[in-house]
């Protein structure tokens, strides 16, 4: 799953680059580099989603051959979590996060412990 994120982020990217490069400059060199690096990120990603059992019972497989945008839309569809996020986790907003319930220091109830105001 990871490799299949990694080719969506290049197929992605490299899309824009050359969409850019078209609009504007018209750079021959970052037509030839842009041009197999989007190509190859593209088949890379049809590979990769035909390659996940669970992408069979979805039509993730499908949307992985539309270009440029395929490989995002078959992550979304198979559910995948952004690189970093745990199962279960609650997002409180600005980069808190909650650990899933169970999974706190003690194991048992989780959940995250505040300071408690002690007397001197």
């Amino acid at each position: 799953m990871r490799t299949l994120r990694i080719a969506a982020a290049v197929e992605a990217a490299s899309l824009v680059i050359l969409l850019i490069n078209v609009f504007t400059i018209h750079a021959k060199p970052i037509t030839s580099l842009g041009g197999p690096t989007h190509g190859s990120a593209y088949l890379v990603a049809i590979a990769m989603t035909w390659a996940i059992p669970a992408a069979a019972g979805t039509s993730a497989r499908w949307l992985a051959l539309i270009p440029g945008i395929g490989a995002m839309l078959a992550l979304r569809r198979l559910g995948a979590e952004p690189a970093g996020n745990a199962p279960g986790a609650l997002r409180l907003g600005a980069g808190v996060r909650l650990p899933a319930p169970g999974a706190g220091p003690q194991g048992g109830g989780g959940g995250v412990q505040l300071p408690r105001d002690e007397d001197p």
